[in-house]
């Protein structure tokens, strides 16, 4: 056994454990030569509807034309910001344990003298399938309420996050077995020889991986 088994136990394991028209508008523009100056060029007889200060021009921020909102001091201030938004961020997704129907451990064990694949599939009620190496189901059973506490004590023990992803002896062993694990989105292969102790309780606490 080596690094090319234990990919191949972690393929083995992710195979098998697979298994959204207006006219013009009111104060239009005066006719030319109506009620200018020609010396100054400017308007002295502002149309109707128009806003003007004292000499007679528009006045500021208001154009010729419009009529001014009342209580307006015909001086355009700056466009509203809109108001910066209190609610808190989203919180981050935190772990939780796999519903009923979810998957919450799968383990491939390969290798041996027969050289066969073994997988199990255990949900979060405690209900299991037993897989062949071509990914049928060979049978189905449910763990008791107390293995099943069992089992998730030792999961939650083991600490998936910090276990070596792969772990193997620097020499194959002849006739070894190999396990592949997939549990909260890890995946982690070990040689029997190089089990770390705690997967030893997790496969412990698993039911048999053939039928008795």
């Amino acid at each position: 056994m080596g690094l090319a088994t234990a990919a191949l136990a972690l393929a083995v394991a992710a195979a098998l454990g697979g298994c959204s028209s207006g006219g013009p508008k009111d104060g239009s523009s005066a006719k030319p030569g109506t009620g200018a100056s020609s010396s100054t060029g400017t308007a002295t007889g502002a149309p109707s509807g128009t806003a003007t200060d004292g000499s007679g021009s528009p006045s500021p921020g208001q154009s010729a034309g419009s009529t001014p909102d009342p209580g307006s001091t015909g001086t355009a201030g700056p466009a509203p910001q809109p108001a910066p938004s209190t609610s808190a961020p989203a919180p981050a997704p935190s772990a939780s344990p796999p519903g009923a129907g979810e998957t919450l451990v799968s383990v491939t064990r390969s290798g041996g003298f027969g050289g066969k694949a073994h997988t199990l599939i255990i949900k979060g009620d405690g209900s299991f399938l037993r897989l062949n190496a071509k990914a049928e189901t060979v049978d189905r059973d449910t763990l008791s309420a107390a293995a099943l506490a069992k089992l998730r004590t030792a999961l939650q023990a083991a600490d998936f996050p910090r276990l070596p992803r792969i772990s193997m002896p620097e020499q194959p062993v002849f006739d070894s077995l190999t396990y592949a694990f997939r549990h909260g989105g890890y995946e982690v292969a070990a040689d029997q020889t190089t089990l770390p102790r705690p997967l030893e309780a997790v496969l412990s606490a698993l039911p048999a991986f053939e039928p008795r």
